[in-house]
C-alpha cells in the first residue's frame, strides 16, 4: 500500500495539519473513553456474578457468567481484574467425620466403586450427614445427592443424629424423584444408614444398596464436596444465632442457589438443574 506523507495528505484534502492533528487526538480520546466504559462494564459484571455467588465464584465461573451476558473475556483478565477490585473466592476447610461406623450391623459391599458418573437421573443417589453450629447449639445436615446432575434432591436439618434425620432427607428424595428400578444408594458405613429403619425403607423401594469402605471418604466423594462447599460458602462465612436461622439460610442456598443457579465444573459450568433440562432438551 502507498503511504503519504501527513503535510501532502493534508495539502490534497484542503486541511490544516494541525487540524488533523486535533481530529486524530480527539480520536485517541474517544477510543480511550470507550475502552475505560466498557472496563467498568466490565467490573461491574463481574462484581455482580461474584457477589450473586456469595463470594464462591473464581474467574473460571465468572467467566462464564460473562458469555451469558455477551461480554467475551478470557480467564487471566477476568482474574487481573478480580484482584484489582479486591476479590477473591473463599477457600474451603476442614471438614471433619460425623457418623460411627463401630457397630455391629450389617454392612454393605462398594458397589459404586469411586464411578462418579451417572448417564440418567435417579439411578445413582449418594448421601452423607454433615454439621454446623449456631448460637442455640448444633445442627446436623443430612443430604442426599443424584449423581446425574449433582443436583441435592433430598435434605433435613435436626438438632440430632438419630436415624431419622437422613431417613427423612431420603423421604423427600423419594417424594421427589421416584425412582424407578433397582438404582444404586450409596452411603458411609455409620450406624444411622445401617439402621432397620433405613434399610427397610432402602429394600421397599427395591434400592441396591451400597457403603463406602471403612475410613475412606474418598468412596463417596461427591456427597462431602457437597458438603465441604456449603461450609466453605455458607457455614464458614456466617454466625447463626439461632437454629431457625441456618435453616432459613442452608434453605436459600440449596434450593434456590446451589440447585439452581451454582455453576459446576463437572457439569460444563451448568447449573444443576440448568444441566438437567439441557440433557432433557437433547433426548
Amino acid at each position: 500500500m502507498n503511504q503519504y506523507s501527513v503535510v501532502k495528505m493534508c495539502s490534497v484534502l484542503h486541511v490544516s495539519k494541525s487540524g488533523f492533528y486535533k481530529w486524530r487526538k480527539l480520536q485517541e480520546r474517544e477510543e480511550q473513553t470507550a475502552r475505560q466504559i466498557y472496563q467498568e462494564a466490565l467490573k461491574q459484571k463481574i462484581f455482580q456474578s461474584f457477589h450473586e455467588s456469595h463470594g464462591t465464584y473464581g474467574s473460571p465461573r465468572i467467566v462464564k457468567d460473562l458469555e451469558d451476558w455477551g461480554y467475551i473475556v478470557g480467564e487471566r483478565t477476568v482474574g487481573r481484574l478480580m484482584h484489582e477490585m479486591g476479590l477473591r473466592a473463599v477457600s474451603a476447610k476442614k471438614i471433619m467425620r460425623t457418623t460411627d461406623s463401630n457397630h455391629d450391623q450389617f454392612i454393605y459391599p462398594n458397589l459404586l466403586e469411586r464411578q462418579f458418573q451417572a448417564a440418567q437421573p435417579n439411578i445413582v443417589w449418594v448421601t452423607d450427614i454433615t454439621y454446623l453450629w449456631t448460637l442455640e447449639g448444633w445442627l446436623y445436615l443430612a443430604s442426599v445427592m443424584d449423581l446425574f446432575s449433582r443436583k441435592i434432591v433430598g435434605w433435613r436439618l435436626e438438632p440430632f443424629m438419630k436415624t431419622t434425620l437422613p431417613l427423612g432427607a431420603l423421604e423427600d428424595a423419594l417424594l421427589l424423584r421416584d425412582p424407578v428400578g433397582t438404582p444404586i444408594h450409596h452411603s458411609d458405613r455409620g450406624s444411622q444408614y445401617c439402621s432397620n429403619e433405613y434399610i427397610q425403607c432402602l429394600e421397599a423401594r427395591n434400592f441396591q444398596i451400597s457403603m463406602s469402605r471403612k475410613g475412606d471418604p474418598y468412596d463417596n466423594a461427591c456427597i462431602e464436596s457437597f458438603h465441604a462447599t456449603i461450609k466453605k460458602e455458607l457455614i464458614y462465612r456466617r454466625r447463626f444465632q439461632t437454629r431457625d436461622e441456618a435453616k432459613i439460610a442452608i434453605s436459600y442456598y440449596i434450593d434456590t442457589f446451589y440447585n439452581a443457579q451454582r455453576r459446576h465444573s463437572t457439569l460444563g459450568y451448568l447449573s444443576p438443574e440448568e444441566y438437567e433440562k439441557s440433557i432433557h432438551f437433547l433426548l
